[in-house]
């Protein structure tokens, strides 16, 4: 334990951790020390009670093994634990103790992951990067915090706060129920602290927070640096609540595929994400938007990425947007995936004018996000014409992959190659 030494957030959180509330959330900016510590506060939980079950899940598996088991949960043994013997089952997603306590990591992506990690009853349910997940997929994970051991049973969650209409504020901050709202029957039982990158600082590389984190907009700064609750903004399109009343855990068998594809002009620092959309059209003229895969980075990288998410999706094509690149952007997916099917598009009218047809997809109830995608989510209902805001990358590729989907008219011109 001598080469770790917790910061003052990290020891109030801890304390708030082991206190009398059943559920706790701990909300705040980028980098602030949040998931260290609630995975810090699990496996002291696991090691205090021999042959206990403890669960960390996110809404996708690929997520929870990256950002989770292959970094954080290592750096936390190694700093917090040294010396600590544990055995993995990687293909189970399962880590044993020494005292018999098992940690599992998963994703609540897919009806068979949600089946395999909760047929099992667990002491510590941990929701990481919770504004991805479900109200309704939380409530069913929840109905599994039923292992009894000496421990009082919990639920963690930590998340960077979204929009005020997110489930996450309603029950943590306005202490009603999301789904009635009405008041909780124990609000005692729910408590939330706010962490901030300033009071991480010890541990971020210089730089982070003057430069990385104080060069984003104003609306991200307020997320992802000073940790606050965004309120709606005025004018965009897309509420919060057009979204999370009709989103959806696994989306029923499809009749179309498509990635949608608003390239950026440039691949240096700083420069626009390429924004990669899949989304998919029901029987029943339903769309769901499927994922996110939006990259920064060279054209052989971002073209690499549609490609792999073309064919993960058995996608039927590819919606390219080229009013910055042309020719040369389909060249450039033929080249990773010479047999790929793309159409190319040309953006004759502005982004608000194209977008209004998806938006009133969305008000018709007839758009579902399988899961949450924050960023995308942040660019659709923050976007504004003329306020300054970056270009909207993410929100871009949706409106293309959606307008072929719906076949609403606007993209009459483009062109198949």
């Amino acid at each position: 334990m001598k080469n770790f030494r917790k910061t003052a957030d990290q020891e109030a959180a801890i304390r708030l951790l082991s206190g009398p509330a059943k559920y706790v959330l701990l909300f705040g900016g980028s980098r602030s020390g949040k998931t260290f510590v609630l995975v810090y506060a699990l496996l002291i939980r696991a090691l205090k009670a021999p042959g206990s079950r403890h669960a960390i899940l996110r809404f996708r598996a690929n997520a929870v093994r990256q950002a989770i088991r292959n970094d954080t949960f290592l750096k936390v043994m190694r700093l917090g634990f040294p010396g600590l013997k544990w055995r993995e089952q990687r293909t189970d997603g399962l880590v044993r103790l020494p005292n018999g306590s098992e940690i599992w990591f998963g994703g609540l992506d897919s009806a068979e992951r949600v089946d395999k990690i909760l047929g099992r009853e667990f002491a510590t349910i941990y929701f990481n990067e919770c504004s991805e997940i479900s109200y309704a997929a939380i409530t069913t994970a929840l109905t599994r915090l039923a292992q009894k051991t000496t421990l009082l049973n919990k639920a963690y969650f930590d998340c960077n706060p979204p929009g005020k209409n997110h489930w996450s504020y309603q029950l943590f901050v306005e202490k009603i129920d999301p789904e009635n709202k009405t008041a909780l029957a124990f609000p005692d039982h729910y408590a939330s602290m706010l962490m901030n990158p300033g009071g991480n600082r010890d541990n971020l590389p210089p730089g982070y927070i003057e430069e990385t984190l104080s060069g984003l907009s104003r609306r991200q700064r307020r997320r992802f640096l000073e940790g606050c609750w965004l309120d709606e903004t005025e004018g965009a399109l897309w509420k919060p609540g057009m979204i999370d009343a009709y989103r959806v855990t696994v989306a029923p068998p499809l009749t179309r595929v498509v990635i949608g594809v608003d390239p950026a002009v440039s691949s240096r620092p700083g420069s626009d994400e390429t924004g990669i959309i899949a989304a998919g059209r029901s029987g029943d003229d339903h769309y769901f938007v499927l994922s996110d895969v939006s990259w920064r980075g060279s054209p052989l990288e971002w073209a690499q990425a549609v490609a792999a998410e073309y064919h993960r999706r058995q996608a039927d094509r590819v919606i390219a947007e080229i009013n910055n690149g042309g020719d040369l952007i389909v060249a450039n997916l033929r080249r990773v995936a010479p047999a790929i099917a793309c159409k190319t598009v040309h953006a004759a009218r502005g982004k608000i004018v194209r977008a209004e047809p998806i938006a009133a997809l969305y008000e018709q109830g007839r758009v579902h996000h399988v899961g949450a995608f924050t960023e995308l989510e942040e660019q659709m209902c923050s976007y504004v014409p003329g306020n300054g805001a970056s270009s909207p990358d993410r929100m871009d590729a949706l409106v293309w992959a959606l307008t072929e989907l719906s076949e609403t008219g606007s993209i009459r011109h483009a062109i198949t190659v």
